[in-house]
């Protein structure tokens, strides 16, 4: 029989709902352009305070993930048709809103050969000729572990190179079924070596069910992959399909993973609010 945890959210996940004309001009340029983002697809919590701020995270490759993650709201229909406009469409959207800090991240293709690895490729390059002054920071996907993917979209000049553990190895089974906790690691190692001048960063929840002595073992594992920097945030169920809150992490532990990641000689960002992109701008991570 299934137990349900009925604990309630605290007052410091209470978030503000700011309506602005620029929250606005946000949602029109998107939808207008019919762009997907991960703000809206995985309802993230701080979609008022970033529209607001005129920012974003692009998600391309469509708006249908192929793989199942358990605290996921991204729709798990039939994957989309490549819409090859979209590099032109992404780089629109950068001049109506004014970005000079741009973030991709995509939905999960296994069902494309190279997990989408080219099409990354195409958005960056186009976003490099046509913003040259802005940062690229992309948070991709694990593509299968596909090392040539990544070699890819490395070759395409962003500035900053993400990707998420997400959660502590010993959760995957339940959280990121298709996933593989020791993959992602290499990723991380990957890119270390092979780009040491791309800063590589990653990002983990609290609440999934994890001990604090979990998450401190992760922010090892994180800085022996030649990682730079870490968000660290609590997860928050998207849907009723989606794996339960365990806990909600206090304030002040996330100060504690703040401190013992600084002391591994990160870069960190944590919160309760925090999330991967979330004011990516502010980690410092800058093109060289």
């Amino acid at each position: 029989m299934m137990m349900h945890n009925n604990i309630s959210k605290p007052p410091w996940l209470r978030v503000r709902l700011p309506a602005t004309p620029e929250f606005a001009k946000v949602v029109k340029t998107l939808s207008g352009l019919r762009l997907n983002t991960v703000c809206v697809s995985a309802r993230c919590p701080n979609i008022f305070e970033c529209f607001s701020r005129k920012k974003a995270t692009f998600m391309i490759l469509g708006s249908s993930c192929t793989r199942n993650c358990g605290f996921c709201a991204v729709s798990k229909d039939p994957p989309e048709t490549v819409d090859h406009n979209e590099p032109q469409k992404i780089s629109e959207a950068v001049s109506i809103l004014g970005l000079r800090h741009i973030v991709l991240t995509s939905v999960t293709r296994d069902d494309l050969k190279d997990g989408g690895a080219l099409h990354f490729a195409r958005v960056l390059n186009r976003l490099g000729r046509d913003h040259q002054e802005a940062t690229l920071e992309v948070l991709v996907p694990d593509f299968g572990g596909r090392l040539q993917s990544i070699d890819r979209v490395l070759e395409s000049g962003p500035h900053v190179f993400g990707h998420n553990l997400e959660t502590v190895s010993r959760l995957y089974l339940r959280a990121r079924p298709q996933a593989d906790y020791r993959t992602s690691l290499q990723i991380l190692q990957y890119v270390s070596d092979a780009a040491p001048e791309v800063p590589v960063k990653t990002g983990i929840m609290a609440g999934l069910g994890e001990s604090d002595a979990e998450i401190l073992q992760a922010l090892e594992d994180i800085a022996g992959s030649g990682c730079k920097a870490v968000t660290v945030g609590q997860y928050l169920r998207p849907s009723r399909s989606s794996l339960e809150v365990r806990r909600y992490v206090p304030p002040e532990q996330f100060t504690e993973y703040e401190e013992a990641g600084i002391k591994l000689g990160l870069v960190m960002s944590c919160g309760p609010l925090i999330r991967s992109s979330y004011r990516a701008e502010s980690l410092g991570l800058r093109r060289s």
